[in-house]
């Protein structure tokens, strides 16, 4: 024990007294850190780049009432996420003919709905328990189309060309 006392203090002293070397980062470690960040005013989602597996936009209507336009992010783990913007579905008139008034109604009842106070619904998430609530889903509602197409072509160059990046509307 009193010969290994001497080498463990001078090895402890030339470790204190050595500087610190810090590894230098190869692309490879920072490429696990390379990371897509939405800070949307429903909340922030960030996800590894190097965990997207998928990127994709597409719409559809719920019940003939609602166009919904949506982007999901499939990534490893358990969780989805998902951005979307919902509009009422107008229908449009062929030619044109009677557009004006279908225009003007929708007009009418957005009046309304936005008197009543409800006009916050088409501005937040809405889930109706248990038939719209998604397990291990994130959900993030945008106020526009434009908004949501910009969003897609954010991350889905930030995925390919694996480069870190931050979107805000």
């Amino acid at each position: 024990m009193k010969k290994t006392f001497p080498i463990l203090a001078a090895l402890a002293l030339a470790l204190a007294t050595s500087p610190a070397q810090e590894p230098t980062p190869t692309p490879e470690a920072n490429a696990g850190r390379a990371v897509w960040r939405a800070i949307l005013p429903g909340g922030t989602y960030i996800v590894n780049l190097s965990a997207i597996s998928s990127v994709s936009i597409h719409e559809y209507l719920v019940d003939g009432a609602a166009r919904v336009t949506e982007v999901n992010i499939s990534s490893i783990g358990t969780e989805a996420v998902r951005f979307y913007y919902i509009e009422p579905n107008t229908p449009q008139m062929p030619g044109g003919v009677g557009q004006s008034g279908i225009e003007l109604l929708k007009e009418k009842v957005q009046e309304g709905v936005s008197r009543a106070g409800a006009d916050d619904v088409w501005q937040k998430v809405v889930k109706n328990y248990p038939t719209t609530t998604h397990a291990r889903t994130v959900e993030y509602r945008l106020t526009s189309k434009e908004s949501l197409t910009k969003l897609f072509k954010h991350v889905e160059d930030a995925w390919i060309n694996r480069k870190p990046a931050t979107f805000k509307p």
